[in-house]
């Protein structure tokens, strides 16, 4: 015991004095094992909220970042707390300082591992509940307990009977309205029940801090804003907007980088020959479009992130026997009739508040009693469908790298056959099938860049001027009633093809209106509709900060959204079906798919799976993207919002680049 308790003290000697109380002594007289620390006046957190209330605003924002701090020191020593709580904050008169983490256990492999879980009860996470291995998660959800506490002045899982408090660490989630903005989401994301759902010290200081990138002064910059003068004010936030709600321009919590060195983005299903290829355009004739940096689909370098395997967290019987506060928690657990247990945590993590209550199971797919499975023209590939589907493919592009050109083919109908084209660089078929829209491969006679619009029925075509030569357009996108169509205008300037504006056809009357926009900001996305089709989205990257800018018809930016990471290329739009919902790569690019609420862009939900890239929405509850399941195959999957495929719906061995249209259909 001796021998253990120095190695775990020597540990802690190693954690930098920030926002802590340093450890000034060890050693131990006869048997008597002892340690003297610095001594901070004041009272502890749990003092100060009993005397005198929760505290709120600034306060709690100093508060969250100097115990953050703390962790972020004890973690980089390899160090566990595993006993945070309110009673080992000592409000400090320069600040917050964490105490009593002398003995707690070394990361170290020499550290002896115990089977009895250490700690309060009601600050302890999930897994060192259960008896599980501890590390620097289970005192981030101890750290947003003890937020959530300051904010409250009651413990979030309650403090009536221990049973009762355990049931709830594992089975519900904390009641988070006390909390606003960016303080809010980064305690949801802490009190994951999936420790690897939660984020590290480090990564809490960077959201509360609004920085892009760690950096070397982290830690001292962080101790300083604890014990300093509060964020500067809500600039992002309407008037009388609660503290903590995320500024005009804040950045992402972690590093991101929005696309590769002045390459459009590789984000989705429009596939384009490679700039670096001998295709440079004859006068008359468009520069072919952009390639992006990675392929959108190539056997066996299709990018993927790594699904995590399942994590399964128990639940709690009525009956827990509960042996002294610091002794063995014995967890009776409650099978489902399954054989499985009653909770089953995933790679997949939400960022809202979750009910206690039972809930209604998460809706599937819309059925679909005959799957029919058929060859697609042009390369070694299989499509799966069926009448029911929400989307239809109505059209794909198959690069054929060999012979360095790109080939249609557009479909007939719904469920019509699909004809080989090379008249078009693409071609966009309207929701409805009334409608075709060609992308000519030149420009007119005047050096415009001419756009074809095709009535299905008959074969009329009428041709359509929008922007002049050395400028073009890409990325069609149609409103969803079939009468307007989006463009994106680029400048293909060399490899460094820019975002210039965004046209909009109308249909019926012929009208094409043209909006030139000179932002650097915006010059590596594409734009969108926006859920209502009132305006337009687009995403920007000003600084370090990268978001999405939504404009009005004028082209006039009338509302940002920042922090909210890259969106992908999805080809049937940004938003989710009903509108409510957006899907983009994580701002931190290690955390996969992120959805958010589309008004506030607040975090609803992420997830993790080999699930890239993302092409759009199936329905309100999955996506469909690509997947790689082997080396040799690759599909076209709809996943559900935990990452989980439930239905295939291309499947091809081809080693061609295959870039899918679908089309949301009128039944749907």
């Amino acid at each position: 015991m001796r021998e253990r308790f120095l190695r775990e003290v020597d540990a802690a000697k190693r954690v930098s004095p920030f926002c802590t109380a340093q450890l000034i002594e060890t050693g131990v007289a006869g048997d008597q094992p002892y340690i003297v620390s610095e001594y901070i006046e004041g009272d502890t957190l749990q003092q100060r909220v009993l005397t005198s209330g929760p505290l709120g605003g600034p306060a709690l924002h100093r508060l969250a970042i100097g115990t953050a701090t703390a962790l972020a020191a004890i973690h980089q020593a390899g160090v566990v707390h595993r006993d945070f709580k309110p009673a080992n904050v000592i409000m400090g008169p320069d600040g917050p300082r964490v105490i009593d983490f002398g003995i707690a256990k070394a990361l170290d492999a020499s550290a002896t591992q115990t089977s009895r879980p250490v700690g309060t009860p009601a600050y302890m996470a999930p897994e060192q509940i259960m008896g599980h291995q501890v590390g620097p998660p289970a005192d981030l959800f101890a750290w947003a307990c003890t937020i959530l506490y300051a904010a409250t002045g009651n413990s979030p899982f309650g403090s009536d009977t221990l049973p009762a408090v355990i049931n709830r660490i594992l089975n519900a989630a904390p009641t988070t309205d006390s909390l606003h903005g960016l303080l809010r989401d980064v305690v949801e994301s802490c009190v994951a029940k999936d420790p690897r759902a939660r984020p590290t010290a480090e990564q809490v200081l960077l959201r509360l801090l609004q920085h892009a990138q760690p950096n070397p002064a982290i830690l001292q910059e962080a101790a300083a804003a604890a014990g300093a003068t509060p964020p500067p004010p809500n600039a992002w936030a309407p008037p009388n907007a609660p503290y903590g709600a995320p500024p005009h321009g804040a950045p992402p919590p972690v590093p991101t980088k929005q696309y590769a060195a002045g390459i459009p983005p590789q984000t989705g299903s429009y596939g384009m020959p490679p700039i670096n290829q001998p295709l440079r355009a004859p006068v008359n004739q468009p520069p072919p479009p952009p390639y992006h940096p990675q392929p959108i689909h190539h056997i066996g370098t299709q990018p993927s992130v790594q699904k995590s395997s399942r994590v399964g967290l128990a639940a709690v019987a009525v009956g827990v026997a509960v042996v002294a506060i610091a002794a063995v928690v014995v967890v009776a657990m409650r099978d489902n009739g399954t054989g499985t247990t009653g909770t089953t945590g995933t790679s997949s993590s939400s960022l809202s508040s979750v009910s206690s209550e039972p809930t209604t199971p998460e809706p599937k797919p819309s059925p679909t009693p005959t799957v029919i499975r058929a060859k697609m023209p042009g390369l070694s590939a299989y499509l799966y469908e069926a009448s029911t589907d929400p989307l239809a493919l109505t059209y794909y592009d198959v690069n054929d790298e060999s012979k360095k050109n790109w080939v249609n083919y557009p479909r007939e109908s719904r469920d019509g056959k699909f004809t080989r084209s090379t008249k078009y660089w693409q071609q966009y078929l309207s929701p409805d099938g009334t409608y075709s829209v060609g992308r000519p491969r030149n420009y007119m006679s005047d050096n415009f860049h001419g756009v074809d619009i095709i009535t299905r029925s008959t074969g009329a075509v009428q041709t359509l001027k929008t922007v002049k030569l050395p400028l073009t357009y890409e990325y069609g996108e149609w409103s969803r009633n079939s009468t307007r169509l989006l463009f994106t205008i680029l400048n293909p300037s060399g490899e460094n093809w820019t975002v210039k504006g965004f046209i909009v056809i109308d249909i019926a009357t012929g009208k094409t209106t043209v909006r030139r926009i000179n932002d650097p900001t915006i010059k590596d996305g594409r734009f969108y509709w926006s859920p209502d089709e009132s305006g337009f989205v687009i995403a920007y990257t000003d600084g370090t900060t990268s978001g999405l800018r939504h404009y009005n018809f004028q082209g006039e930016v009338v509302k940002t959204i920042p922090g909210v990471g890259v969106p992908y290329n999805t080809a049937n739009g940004l938003y989710s079906p009903s509108g409510d919902k957006f899907v983009t790569k994580c701002p931190d690019t290690n955390a996969g798919t992120c959805i958010w609420d589309s008004e506030t862009g607040a975090a609803q939900t992420q997830l993790t799976s080999d699930c890239n890239p993302v092409l759009g929405w199936w329905d309100e509850q999955h996506l469909y993207c690509w997947t790689s399941p082997s080396d040799t195959v690759s599909k076209v999957a709809v996943v559900d919002l935990k990452g989980d495929v439930v239905r295939d719906l291309i499947e091809t061995t081809d080693v061609k680049r295959l870039s899918p249209y679908y089309v949301r259909t009128g039944s749907s």
